[in-house]
C-alpha cells in the first residue's frame, strides 16, 4: 500500500521553500502542479495549491516518527522555522508540532531510546 498525504496550501512558491527547509531537500518529484517529498518507502507528502483544494488549506495533520528530534529542531531553527514547545509524554515519547505557513500541522515524535533498542534486536 502507498500513502500520499496532501498538504493543501495557499501559495505554492512559499510552500515549496518552506517544505524544502522542513525536509532538508528539494521535492523528490514534481508532477504537474504538485510537489512530492518521499518520506518513507511508499509514503509521500504532496503540496497542492490548486483552487479545487482552497477550502482545505491549513487543515492537514501528519506525524512523523523520527530518531533525531533535537538535530531536526536545530536545523529548522537555524532556517527560521519555529515550533511549539516539545512535550514528553508519560511513556517517554517526545513530541512537537511544527506548523507550515498555512497552519498545516507536521508533528515530530521521537520514541525513547529503550524502545528503539527493543525493536532493533
Amino acid at each position: 500500500m502507498d500513502l500520499y498525504s496532501v498538504m493543501c496550501v495557499s501559495d505554492r512558491a512559499r510552500a515549496v521553500a518552506w517544505f524544502e527547509v522542513f525536509f532538508g531537500r528539494p521535492a523528490d518529484e514534481v508532477i504537474g502542479e504538485e510537489y512530492l517529498w518521499q518520506v518513507g518507502e511508499n509514503a509521500w507528502i504532496v503540496i497542492d495549491d490548486r483552487d479545487v483544494r482552497a477550502e482545505r488549506v491549513g487543515g492537514a495533520m501528519v506525524t512523523f516518527g523520527v530518531t533525531d528530534l533535537d538535530d531536526i529542531l536545530a536545523r529548522l531553527a537555524a532556517n527560521g522555522i519555529e515550533h511549539e514547545p516539545v512535550e514528553t509524554y508519560g511513556n517517554g515519547v517526545r513530541h512537537v508540532d511544527v506548523l507550515d505557513p498555512d497552519g498545516n500541522s507536521l508533528s515530530l515524535a521521537e520514541s525513547p531510546p529503550e524502545w528503539i533498542a527493543k525493536f532493533e534486536r
